[in-house]
């Protein structure tokens, strides 16, 4: 194995420590950071370096030699020492102002912008004709998207051979025995209401339905509806026409007005197609179709366990997309569903 060289003898004399002190403020002059005054120290002061060394040979002198020596080494330790304290000091301070100045924050500086993203306006004014519903103490209620055909067709006095049944007008899920369908309307919603906490009543079901509709300016297969159904002992259709009216008018302004022209759905009766009044139209104030309505079925309100002897009741429905059409003059609802941020900023980017 082999050995380490031996480490030559220490020679004490005035100009080998005035060398070894030459050495050691110059490294310690040009350290300009923490690692190299690191290294500064290890190399000129620290255990093994000629200054310790020669420290350390003292012992080994005559005694006539000893203090003369170890006044000489002892003062070239101290400058070095007090030397390498000057420089730490100096390089903390300058590391601690760039740290501090790498951190600084700007507090009049504009904050960057970052688009992350906004409310659809679909989804505002959906919840815009909530509220308005809610204000007149109305509570919203929700519902399966995917249910049985019963809710769907049956609980709504809808034949059997009735043509929204067929497969050309609903999704239903495959196997068809099981009798399930997306919803085509949230009159689901009122039903399931109606079964489990029976009159008096009073609901809005807003949410998303789904059609065999082609795609074009007009029409979309998933679309958003907003029903709302009231259940209650006296209810009329004046009462249906006052809650119409009001909507219209927080939506449209004060100056909108109703009109209802005489249809058939089987789940009312009697039953109405609504008109609105649109008094900012684009091209100027005219009807616009808006939804339908009407006095609830007997047989419906049979169909929930509800006595239609004592209770009555009103329901309407319409479009969310048709709504923000002719509420934003709108040419194209395909623009609704492309997801073009300059569609949304119509409207104002409400995050």
């Amino acid at each position: 194995m082999s050995e380490h060289p031996p480490i030559p003898p220490v020679e004490i004399t005035e100009q080998a420590v005035q060398n070894a002190v030459d050495a050691a403020l110059a490294a310690i002059a040009t350290a300009s950071d923490t690692a190299t005054i690191r290294a500064a120290r290890a190399a000129h002061t620290a255990e093994g370096s000629p200054l310790s060394r020669m420290n350390a040979a003292i012992r080994d002198l005559p005694a006539e030699r000893k203090a003369a020596a170890g006044k000489l080494v002892g003062q070239a330790r101290a400058r070095a020492n007090q030397a390498l304290a000057d420089q730490e000091a100096v390089l903390a301070e300058v590391e601690a102002r760039a740290q501090l100045d790498a951190e600084t924050v700007d507090v009049t500086a504009v904050p960057p912008r970052r688009a992350l993203g906004a409310r659809h306006p679909l989804s505002l004014l959906m919840e815009r004709m909530q509220d308005v519903l809610v204000g007149m103490g109305w509570e919203v209620g929700e519902g399966p998207e995917l249910d049985h055909e019963w809710f769907v067709f049956d609980a709504l006095n809808t034949d059997p051979d009735h043509p929204a049944r067929s497969e050309q007008d609903t999704l239903y899920v495959a196997p068809t025995e099981r009798h399930l369908a997306l919803r085509s309307h949230t009159s689901t919603v009122q039903i399931r209401s109606l079964l489990e906490r029976g009159a008096p009543l009073y609901l809005v079901g807003p949410g998303k339905v789904f059609r065999r509709d082609e795609i074009d300016a007009t029409h979309v297969p998933v679309f958003h509806q907003l029903e709302g159904i009231a259940i209650d002992r006296g209810l009329t259709m004046a009462h249906l026409r006052g809650t119409l009216e009001h909507l219209a008018r927080a939506m449209l302004g004060a100056e909108a007005q109703i009109r209802l022209r005489p249809n058939f759905f089987p789940f009312t009766e009697p039953s109405a197609e609504m008109d609105v009044w649109h008094p900012r139209a684009k091209g100027g104030a005219r009807w616009i179709e808006w939804g339908g309505c009407g006095m609830v079925d007997p047989s419906v309100l049979r169909s929930c366990g509800v006595d239609p002897d004592e209770y009555q009741g009103f329901a309407f429905g319409m479009g969310i997309e048709r709504t923000l059409q002719f509420r934003g003059d709108l040419n194209d609802m395909r623009d609704m569903i492309e997801g073009d941020l300059r569609f949304s900023r119509q409207f104002g980017m409400v995050v």
